[in-house]
């Protein structure tokens, strides 16, 4: 069973999008934690689609989080150790394949994406690779490559450092091992849930790679057609009430929306830059 964590704010044509992609393209058991955080567009409507999903069963979880419930720091690295603290008391996470971090701007292409997942964290644990901490995709931000022998589950794959966490498949006791963000050095900012993970996974693994890069396709990150959220934030941060209005992304979330799914996908599958960037 893998476990989601998906983190929202705003875009909710996206959301729509990335959770039906997981719907159609993840054929075993999985349970989505939805973190919406400091959403400030569409919030009625973000309230009744969550709302619908969970009537429906199809969701584990929703929660609305605000900036007092983030302490005024960086929302995502908050959902992440909300996230990790509720699986660590899961008297079932043992059984739990992976912790798939995800924003809410990836589409998932890849028909048996979860298996694709749950197979090469089994060969990993096989392998007693025990320095890794994360699987992602190539490129995907991973610097410091390495190749790995035949493979992992018969794909092709590569070992390093860094990595953008936009889809990142934790090893299920990351947070017992690798530990939670620092929170305090995170108020204030848009950003460096990553470089922080970072940092505490190369203090984990004393120095050696940790981030595995499939050198295939899962999903497909929409940020340059959805707008990004951090960016806008951060490079405004002495204007944030101009801030909090460009980031509802208005003219993209309708655009996006009003796509029906089949034709979203064939237009980023078709896009080379959407392709060949993450």
């Amino acid at each position: 069973m893998i476990k989601i964590m998906l983190t929202v704010r705003n875009r909710l044509g996206i959301t729509k999008k990335c959770i039906e992609s997981i719907e159609r393209n993840f054929v075993e058991q999985y349970e989505i934690f939805i973190y919406d955080n400091l959403t400030n567009y569409r919030l009625e409507e973000h309230f009744e689609y969550f709302g619908k999903l969970y009537k429906e069963g199809r969701i584990a979880q929703v929660t609305f989080n605000t900036k007092e419930s983030t302490f005024g720091a960086f929302s995502k690295a908050v959902s992440s150790n909300m996230f990790g603290l509720q699986h660590e008391q899961d008297p079932n996470k043992d059984k739990v394949d992976a912790l798939l971090i995800l924003d809410n701007d990836i589409v998932f292409i890849h028909r048996k994406a979860d298996k694709v997942i749950r197979k090469v964290w089994s060969d990993i644990k096989k392998r007693g690779m025990n320095n890794v901490k994360i699987v992602g995709q190539r490129p995907g931000g991973i610097k410091n490559l390495s190749d790995i022998p035949d493979g992992l589950a018969g794909i092709s794959c590569k070992i390093g450092r860094l990595g953008g966490s936009g889809m990142w498949a934790l090893r299920p006791d990351f947070y017992n091992d690798v530990g939670y963000l620092p929170l305090n050095k995170l108020v204030g900012k848009s950003k460096q849930h990553d470089q922080l993970t970072w940092q505490m996974c190369e203090k984990s693994t004393n120095g050696k790679p940790y981030i595995i890069g499939l050198e295939t396709k899962l999903g497909i990150h929409c940020g340059k057609l959805g707008g990004s959220i951090c960016n806008v934030t951060s490079k405004m941060q002495n204007n944030p009430k101009e801030a909090m209005e460009k980031i509802k992304f208005k003219k993209a979330d309708k655009e996006i929306e009003a796509m029906s799914y089949d034709d979203f996908i064939k237009m980023i599958s078709n896009d080379k830059y959407l392709m060949n960037d993450w």
